[in-house]
């Protein structure tokens, strides 16, 4: 895998003036946040050698550079996911790619099912944990000692620092921020009221179809993570009903301005990145 993320790297590196800072993932939905960004290049997926190519509705699927509060950025407007037939390893690709090109904070976003009681259509919640049920891990096969260790530690998968900036900064800005565990599963199929029962059992408060594989592949580089999940339905008893991709997609693009005001604050202040 390493020549694949030297070739890919070194492709995207002959086509940027400015060495990335930080990794943004943009999950279903969440788009708008490109327009924050002061863009200087911007790359179809398909154009990238050995880059996956996003399927998905509401996934553009291509690569923006820019900058962001101060901050130089590469971020991925539409991400790839299992459940489109990739692998574990390379759903994760870009993850090692943006690594190599030099971030040093990674920034995901995801549209979830809220599982914990308490949760509204529309809340964001900052993500402090994950449960991965998706019976796989991009991580599986040989390890390359180069990229990172065999057995990397996940007791603080998301950073704790930025998690306390983030609700510092909602409640400086009167937002309702949650803050939970995320479960990963595979999809595509929406859960049964029966799995909404059991994942919620087990201890999540969200339930989505990515992030985990993104965020297990930064940490096995040393990368700092901090991710959020917008509440786009309910699988809490009573309050489920049936849903589409257009619903989740919808539902998450009325809560992203207040998401991107939130990251966009907590890129201003945060230094060493």
């Amino acid at each position: 895998m390493l020549e694949k993320i030297n070739e890919t790297s070194e492709f995207l590196k002959s086509r940027i003036t400015e060495k990335p800072e930080v990794g943004i993932i943009l999950g279903t939905g969440l788009g708008g946040l490109i327009h924050e960004i002061d863009v200087h290049h911007t790359i179809p997926y398909e154009l990238i050698p050995n880059f996956p190519v996003s399927t998905v509705d509401g996934h553009h699927g291509q690569l923006i550079f820019g900058t962001m509060s101060g901050k130089n950025i590469v971020a991925m407007q539409g991400r790839f996911h299992y459940y489109e037939g990739y692998t574990m390893k390379e759903l994760s690709f870009p993850v090692y790619v943006m690594k190599f090109l030099g971030i040093r904070l990674l920034i995901l976003s995801n549209a979830s099912g809220g599982l914990n009681p308490d949760y509204e259509v529309g809340d964001i919640m900052v993500i402090e944990d994950h449960l991965n049920l998706m019976k796989d891990n991009p991580l599986i096969g040989k390890n390359d000692d180069s990229i990172g260790t065999r057995f990397p530690d996940m007791s603080k998968a998301y950073d704790k620092s930025l998690i306390k900036k983030a609700l510092q900064i909602a409640e400086q800005e009167g937002i309702r921020l949650r803050k939970g565990v995320y479960a990963a599963v595979s999809g595509p199929t929406y859960e049964t009221p029966a799995e909404y029962r059991y994942i919620r059992t087990i201890g999540a408060d969200a339930v989505g179809m990515s992030t985990v594989p993104e965020v297990i592949a930064a940490r096995h580089m040393g990368l700092n993570c901090f991710a959020v999940s917008i509440i786009s339905d309910l699988g809490v008893p009573g309050k489920i009903v049936e849903i589409s991709h257009k619903h989740v997609i919808d539902a998450a693009s009325v809560a992203e301005p207040v998401m991107t005001r939130i990251i966009k604050k907590m890129l201003a202040i945060e230094e060493g990145v």
